[in-house]
């Protein structure tokens, strides 16, 4: 299956990708709803070392990502290499049920993240190629989808499924995992990548220093995954410690916010093949930006219409991000550059929830839980809407010199 095979994903196959991402994020979200349960109470922790449950599978991810570009870019395989990293993501799900320290407890997260972000990394490189030039949004807004859908389901299933026993949700997570290899094996194709010259990773090196351009999309990746890092744990503490939500209810709240997100994100990837993509991105993060800063402001009873705009908002900018990504550079280190992406998304993803975390305890130990919640969700916001403002004028006079 790792042979070379007709580059042209057919609808069917391109949309069993999709459904691949569906499932390879699902587990994401399956603990957040019962997080307090799952790491603060289980282990008697404090909340910033809660939030780091949310954040050392992402460090693994930094690691892991530019690793699997490189790795693909070199010897092709996708297939495989995508359905080995699912099984052991699978046993690492499973090994986190087992009484552990908690020093081994996050030994094993931060694993988990290597194998997770391993097998996400290929799959966007093989969605980036799967349909070429004129067709990478289509190919891109399903996967983009894919994800975020996964995601949305994950938080409210979670929330279920995790009531009454919170380790259930890593046992769900390793069975989804596992039936995500099998379909990767069974749906997957190599696109021929590997037919093309590959360049060494010294080489792959300077062609990123070549196209410093490549710095603007990955750093809204990093923005954007450090503001749902605030999501993915401050933001459940802070429904469970001030509002007093259930674990369903929390898991409600986040699939508010994550539904309108992944089933957005189509349209506007198909969308941004045919209208600026600097507006769509910088317009995005703005308004996400102060939906995200007002979040520890809003009256419990409207959260959910909060929820809604925040979600639409941010599918805006998604699959802008990721084309921008693939069009600054060559295609021969594409998957290289995806990696990248995700690696720039999982460092934000490691600082969210830490920095979620340390502000809302430090200004909470002096002015109150809420307070120290707003705190840290105006930092969250207020990073986006900056990042917006500076890099509107930098992509719009590239886009317009671009389609010249």
């Amino acid at each position: 299956m790792g042979g070379v095979a007709d580059s042209h994903y057919s609808t069917p196959r391109l949309l069993g990708l999709g459904l691949l991402a569906v499932l390879i994020l699902l587990p994401v979200t399956l603990p957040v709803p019962v997080l307090r349960e799952l790491v603060q109470e289980r282990f008697a922790v404090s909340e910033l070392l809660t939030s780091l449950f949310m954040s050392i599978n992402m460090v693994g991810a930094v690691l892991a990502a530019p690793f699997a570009g490189a790795l693909a870019d070199r010897f092709g395989h996708r297939p495989q290499l995508i359905a080995g990293a699912l099984v052991a993501d699978a046993i690492c799900f499973s090994a986190l049920t087992l009484d552990l320290p908690f020093t081994v407890f996050m030994g094993i997260r931060f694993l988990e993240g290597c194998a997770h972000i391993f097998s996400l990394s290929l799959l966007l490189g093989l969605a980036a190629e799967s349909r070429g030039p004129e067709g990478r949004g289509l190919a891109l807004g399903i996967a983009g989808s894919g994800l975020l859908l996964g995601v949305a389901i994950g938080a409210p299933l979670g929330g279920v499924i995790g009531n009454e026993d919170p380790e259930r949700t890593f046992r769900a997570g390793a069975a989804i995992v596992l039936v995500a290899a099998l379909l990767a094996g069974l749906l997957l194709r190599e696109t021929g990548a590997e037919t093309r010259q590959r360049p060494g990773l010294g080489e792959i090196v300077r062609l990123v220093r070549r196209h410093r351009l490549l710095l603007a999309p990955l750093l809204f990746a990093f923005a954007d995954r450090f503001t749902v890092g605030f999501f993915t744990s401050t933001f459940s503490l802070f429904l469970r410690n001030v509002h007093e939500l259930s674990p369903p209810q929390i898991g409600g709240l986040i699939a508010t916010f994550m539904l309108p997100f992944a089933l957005l994100s189509f349209p506007f990837g198909a969308l941004s093949q045919r209208m600026s993509r600097a507006i769509l991105l910088c317009g995005g993060s703005l308004i996400y930006g102060v939906f995200v800063a007002s979040v520890g402001y809003w009256p419990k009873d409207a959260l959910v219409v909060l929820m809604l705009l925040n979600g639409s908002a941010a599918a805006v900018m998604f699959v802008p991000s990721m084309l921008m990504t693939t069009e600054l550079t060559p295609d021969e280190v594409r998957t290289t550059s995806m990696g990248a992406f995700n690696a720039a998304g999982s460092l934000g993803f490691i600082i969210g929830p830490l920095t979620g975390g340390l502000i809302s305890q430090t200004v909470g130990a002096e002015a109150g839980a809420r307070v120290g919640y707003q705190a840290a969700f105006l930092t969250a916001g207020g990073s986006e809407i900056l990042l917006a403002l500076v890099a509107f004028p930098i992509l719009w006079r590239w886009e317009r010199s671009h389609r010249r």
